[in-house]
């Protein structure tokens, strides 16, 4: 971890709070205080009370006065076993918005500092107590969305990602160490490493980037989800298939054809994987301006969709339009060609390409589900369960660092002088390092722990 830098803020033995649970009307609202004086401020609010250390203990919250206010919990965590690793309280009142706020007014009256969004996990970061990876988790962790996201980030939080990481770079560090030996004491009859001892260790190191990198695609759909469009000729069904997926009545479904005149969208939960489904106005050539406005909003749907079905009627003969639909389809995004109405006599062509439903009965709903995920992001299913990086940074730093290993590993085949070799396997050690924190600036966890809200 990099040095305490008491220049930043929160880092320069002040103590802070802020409320930890959100605004609003609750059974109960948690405020938290952090600092060398956590324990101080407490007992200004709560006068009289005794605090044992990660013990509730029934109190009075009284104002400068001494009158009451509400009968609430104190708990204490003494650093560094703490959250933040510093004197945390953490004080459980009703979750009145005026018993929170005065709770907070009243300990900046005693010497407490308004947290900053993020600043209680960014001293636990700065204190030891987590990584980077560790503190990214935690904010995608309370953004999540889908019970799916939570595990995903929780097993991040309890540090099973940092573990891969950690193992890649102590195996390229031993590396470098051999390697500087060799260079540095050569006249003392340092072995230098012959090319493939070095290759032999370049490659646990290069399987788990590489691994890492292949799953950051899961990673992207877990964390942002998919958006996907429902496309096809009027008439076809598509809001109705649009409804089972949502698993609700969201769109009008009617007989007459034209009834979808602009795109809805609702998102849905495909095994924990959030998906914005769209559901868009039939294509067909018309002079109704506003059915014409919803036909040009289709394709545009279909331009910003991760992924799109193209939905035909089974139960009537082929459009002229539908190849072209299909065509237009798979040249913006990853698509399926799904043929809807499974429940009626069929009179479409069979096609192997096609996957055959009925939005009606629910028949095949489950195996077009499957089938989404896995044409968006192919061997989803089997990555899913893995350790992933969810970060565009994460992704972009680990992309830096394959590149910097494949330039070591040719290097090392056309046995380069082993001072150019170290050169690329610095540049693979300085990313790696950023993922973790080990060499974070300041800037770079602004950014970071901007994007958490205030009170953790």
């Amino acid at each position: 971890m990099p040095p305490l830098d008491p220049n930043v803020a929160g880092l320069a033995g002040d103590t802070i709070v802020a409320p930890s649970t959100p605004a609003g009307r609750s059974a109960v609202g948690i405020v938290r205080l952090s600092g060398p004086r956590a324990e101080e401020i407490a007992r200004g609010l709560v006068p009289g009370s005794r605090f044992p250390v990660r013990a509730a203990t029934l109190g009075a919250l009284v104002d400068a006065e001494g009158a009451l206010v509400d009968r609430v919990l104190t708990t204490r965590f003494p650093g560094p076993r703490s959250y933040t690793g510093e004197d945390v309280v953490e004080i459980s009142c009703h979750g009145s918005p005026p018993v929170v706020r005065f709770a907070v007014e009243r300990a900046l009256e005693l010497g407490a500092r308004l947290a900053e969004p993020g600043e209680f996990t960014r001293r636990a970061f700065r204190n030891g107590r987590i990584d980077l990876v560790q503190a990214e988790a935690v904010r995608d962790l309370i953004e999540a969305s889908t019970l799916y996201q939570a595990r995903v980030a929780a097993r991040q939080t309890s540090g099973e990602l940092s573990e891969r990481l950690g193992g890649a770079k102590a195996r390229l560090l031993e590396l470098i160490a051999l390697l500087e030996a060799g260079i540095d004491f050569a006249e003392d009859d340092v072995e230098v490493a012959p090319a493939a001892e070095i290759l032999a260790r370049l490659g646990p190191i290069r399987r788990t980037v590489g691994s890492l990198v292949k799953g950051s695609a899961v990673g992207r759909v877990v964390r942002g989800g998919l958006r996907l469009a429902i496309i096809g000729c009027p008439n076809v069904g598509k809001s109705s298939l649009f409804n089972r997926l949502l698993e609700r009545n969201r769109a009008i479904v009617n007989a007459a054809a034209g009834t979808t005149r602009d795109a809805i969208s609702e998102t849905a939960s495909f095994d924990g994987i959030p998906v914005e489904l769209v559901d868009t106005a039939g294509i067909r050539a018309t002079r109704d301006l506003i059915e014409s406005e919803g036909v040009k909003r289709t394709w545009q749907a279909l331009q910003e969709a991760d992924c799109a079905i193209v939905v035909v009627d089974l139960s009537e003969d082929p459009a002229v339009s539908d190849e072209e639909l299909w065509k237009r389809a798979g040249e913006a995004c990853p698509a399926l060609l799904v043929g809807n109405k499974s429940d009626l006599p069929e009179r479409y062509p069979a096609r192997a390409d096609m996957l055959r439903v009925s939005a009606k009965t629910g028949d095949g709903i489950d195996v077009l589900r499957a089938s989404i995920r896995e044409r968006a992001v192919p061997g989803m299913d089997a990555l899913r369960e893995g350790a992933f990086v969810t970060s565009i940074r994460q992704e972009r730093l680990l992309r830096e660092v394959r590149t910097a290993l494949d330039g070591a590993e040719g290097a090392a085949r056309t046995e380069v002088p082993h001072e150019m070799l170290l050169l690329d396997l610095y540049e693979a050690l300085r990313p790696l390092d950023e993922i973790t924190g080990g060499t974070a600036v300041d800037d770079i966890l602004n950014r970071i722990f901007s994007t958490f809200c205030i009170g953790k």
